[in-house]
């Protein structure tokens, strides 16, 4: 950790010189001591929190059981195939104590009170407690997302969290910290969001008459004033809002079976989850267009997306990494009929078990769930402007016609990509616009299911809302048909369970969080990934196209062995 130290010191004083000029100092250097006279730097200190945010284009997936990569080289691929460990960990977060440092020295900075961030004293204080609290919020962030990746049963047997800093140490300084407890870990995440919570307004562009005590409180309090703070020009900024979702998403990783199994966390991520939720009307302010959050400009923008970054300018990038060959793209990641078979029945049985509907291997896309439609390409569907056949007469697009681009599967991706992108045959492109989103309203409703489901069972109410409710809701959207018997016909905890783990496994699919979800749930990591092949006259399945080869012990992944080598205070996690 001490290199990222240097790290942040050489960019910051490098990004400071092309910044803007700037009077000489001594030596005519700039350095963190004389950041109270330049708040528009000190606050360049926090936005480097906003640096390495998760979002949902990682296409992680390649290391689970619902899809491969195409190319031979990528580091999720090589890990399904055993390559995993501690020397080579693609999943790692560890630098993201690079931007833990980053919003550490701010809070340093601001709490000097020494910036001035305007001349009107009570506008002054009002920015001061806003980024404070995005930076008490980002810290938790970063925090958490190393605590994802390497929580974990130490040597010692015992479930170990993180180191956490809570303060800027210099290059010279002790980074050699021992690990937190699991829980201590949560717990210190959770102060940090808790204490963010008390700074940050709810939302940004408030009306009067919705403005947080916190802020309306205030001493000489002038409404225009604060518009200035905490204007809709903030919007993509981490909100109150924000930090509530992550508090659920958090505490439901520390309910989950492979952590601490705990109701007490349940009971908060459902809470948390539910108060939210009903801000927005409950089950029936589900977001009509979320199924297909990605689709369109209007979609992005939508209330589907709790938080999300700035929509880039078109674009073909991803596209021409997942379009199949015929349409001019790489193929890269190839959806599993393992991930297929999770797809129901139109009315909403799993594929063996409807009453209505027949599944016909012959016919494998008939009357089914109309996500499946909308998430991968199946042989003899129309996407990226051509017919996609994947079996006998398909040509580029046959499988396994051109290596490391053909689909191995039988099978191509179209979650998350614009389905108005053209790549065309002369090099010409019609690209469309994309945005980084981390954290959606269905993740959250589906956190809300899962932790009441755990609490008392199916139709266990958290603030009004159930986990039947919210499935429901999320079926219906789908275009299960109506009435959902099969959802009537659920009264367990046990099959609710089940059902909720299907339908997150659908409907945040390709969005990075399968990889994360088995773990959680200390499920099976070596499912072997099958495919689906048109021989031109029938169907046959491909059992065996990929064999994954997880170390027992990897549902809790590694520590890097650099860090590990060079602090003698960390532990390393059971096996590697």
């Amino acid at each position: 950790m001490k290199s990222l130290i240097k790290n942040i010191l050489i960019v910051f004083v490098f990004a400071s010189f092309i910044g803007c000029e700037i009077e000489p100092i001594d030596e005519n250097r700039l350095n963190f001591d004389n950041l109270s006279n330049f708040p528009e730097k000190a606050e360049g200190i926090l936005l480097n929190g906003y640096t390495g945010l998760v979002n949902q284009y990682s296409f992680s997936e390649a290391a689970t059981d619902d899809a491969i990569n195409n190319n031979l080289n990528n580091n999720y691929k090589r890990i399904a195939l055993g390559e995993l460990n501690a020397q080579f960990n693609p999943t790692s977060r560890w630098n993201s104590y690079e931007r833990v440092f980053w919003v550490n020295k701010f809070l340093e900075i601001i709490d000097r009170g020494e910036t001035q961030w305007s001349r009107d004293t009570l506008t002054n204080t009002m920015f001061e407690m806003r980024m404070k609290g995005e930076a008490l919020a980002l810290r938790g962030l970063h925090h958490f997302y190393i605590l994802q990746a390497h929580a974990g049963i130490g040597q010692s047997g015992n479930l170990l969290g993180i180191p956490y800093f809570t303060e800027f140490i210099e290059a010279d300084g002790n980074f050699n910290v021992p690990r937190q407890s699991f829980e201590d870990s949560v717990q210190s995440i959770m102060a940090d969001f808790n204490d963010a919570l008390n700074l940050l307004p709810t939302d940004y562009g408030l009306s009067q008459g919705q403005l947080d005590p916190w802020y309306s409180n205030l001493e000489g309090f002038d409404y225009d004033k604060y518009g200035i703070v905490n204007d809709n020009f903030f919007d993509l900024r981490i909100s109150g809002r924000i930090v509530k979702a992550l508090k659920a998403r958090l505490a439901l990783f520390a309910a989950s079976p492979s952590f601490l199994n705990n109701q007490s966390y349940y009971e908060m991520a459902a809470d948390d989850a539910s108060k939210i939720l009903n801000t927005i009307g409950g089950v029936a302010g589900l977001d009509p267009n979320g199924i297909e959050f990605y689709a369109s400009d209007n979609n992005i923008q939508s209330r589907e997306s709790l938080w999300r970054g700035s929509i880039a300018g078109n674009s073909t990038a991803f596209e021409k990494r997942m379009f199949p060959p015929s349409v001019n793209g790489n193929g890269e990641i190839n959806p599993t009929q393992n991930f297929v078979d999770a797809f129901p029945m139109l009315d909403g049985a799993p594929i063996n078990e409807s009453n209505i509907y027949i599944y016909d291997p012959q016919n494998p896309y008939a009357n089914r769930d109309p996500r499946l439609e909308k998430y991968v390409v199946v042989n003899g569907a129309e996407f990226g402007g051509g017919i996609i056949n994947t079996g006998v007469g398909g040509g580029n697009d046959r499988l396994d016609s051109i290596p490391g681009q053909s689909t191995t599967t039988g099978y191509y991706l179209k979650k998350l990509l614009q389905p108005e992108v053209r790549i065309n045959n002369d090099g010409t492109t019609q690209g469309k616009r994309h945005a980084d989103v981390y954290f959606r309203y269905t993740e959250l409703y589906l956190i809300l299911a899962e932790a009441a489901n755990e609490i008392d069972g199916p139709d266990h109410q958290v603030n009004g809302i159930s986990a039947r409710d919210v499935i429901a809701a999320i079926r219906n959207r789908a275009g299960i048909l109506q009435p959902d018997n099969y959802l009537a016909s659920i009264s367990t905890k046990e099959d609710m369970r089940k059902l909720i783990r299907n339908e997150r496994r659908l409907e945040l699919s390709f969005e990075g969080h399968r990889f994360w979800d088995l773990r959680r749930w200390g499920l099976p990591l070596n499912e072997t990934a099958k495919g689906y092949f048109f021989d031109g006259n029938n169907y046959s399945e491909l059992p065996s196209v990929e064999i994954r080869n997880y170390q027992s012990f990897a549902t809790y992944m590694p520590i890097p062995n650099s860090e590990i080598l060079k602090f003698s205070e960390l532990e390393q996690n059971n096996g590697w």
